[in-house]
């Protein structure tokens, strides 16, 4: 019989870094972390790169129920494996093969597919480039907008307030995170009352608050609020994501 679970959670202080963190403590599932400094190209080292060829965060390791270890990485993947191993009781899911299941998995797609990408590019355009191209910034801050408009729809008809049923699921917990950063990408939340009606929703949660907070603390929310912070902290972030741009590409 294996021991099970033996999670090892390898994050960052990111929107798709605290996605797994927050299931986590939503499902109340011990887990141990690995922080992974992205500033220092540690993702990079061999040795995660054995957990995740593509270099990037998160990544989990847990003890599987053959007893051997497997290794998991991309967020939608890893959420999609805690629901199916661990959430028995449906906590931050719906039993596979219902209405709800399927549902779930459109909106977890439509954030790894959409929401994610385009609104990572919006802010590295916005925040990250050498230069302020404004075809880019316009081009990927619009279509976050875009997004952030279908999901503004889908939840003003939404009874309870989530994305997909009557209780939080994988579908919500991978968008929260980069809501919560709207501001960031250059997009207003105040623009989509619903949407920011659901982030706070979600931000009352416990499990979301401690989630949040792996494995440092989140301090988007209290940045977004200081102008001057904001261009500092962009200022030293593009630094280290340009010189990692280049040594992505020597490779």
């Amino acid at each position: 019989m294996s021991n099970r679970p033996d999670i090892t959670l390898y994050t960052a202080q990111t929107p798709n870094g605290i996605k797994i963190s927050i299931a986590l403590e939503e499902l109340g599932l011990p887990y141990k972390v690995e922080k992974i400094d992205i500033s220092k190209n540690t993702q990079k080292e061999p040795w995660f790169l054995a957990i995740n060829p593509n270099g990037r965060i998160p990544a989990l390791t847990d003890t599987f129920s053959d007893g051997q270890s497997i290794r998991l990485f991309e967020s939608g993947g890893i959420l999609t494996y805690l629901a199916e191993q661990y959430d028995k009781d449906y906590k931050i899911s719906y039993p596979r093969g219902t209405r709800e299941y399927y549902e779930m998995v459109n909106w977890l797609y439509f954030q790894n597919a959409g929401v994610g990408p385009m609104q990572g590019q919006a802010n590295h355009f916005v925040r990250y480039a050498p230069e302020k191209i404004e075809y880019g910034m316009n081009r990927y801050t619009n279509e976050t907008r875009r997004l952030y408009s279908v999901l503004d729809k889908h939840l003003e008809s939404s009874e309870s307030g989530f994305l997909v049923g009557d209780h939080i699921s994988i579908a919500d917990i991978s968008h929260w995170g980069w809501v919560a950063a709207a501001g960031w990408a250059g997009v207003e939340i105040e623009e989509f009352p619903h949407l920011k009606a659901w982030e706070e929703k979600l931000a009352a949660r416990e499990g979301v608050e401690r989630g949040r907070h792996v494995p440092s603390p989140h301090g988007i929310k209290d940045l977004l609020k200081d102008k001057k912070r904001m261009e500092e902290e962009a200022a030293k972030a593009k630094q280290w994501i340009q010189s990692g741009m280049k040594g992505d590409a020597a490779k």
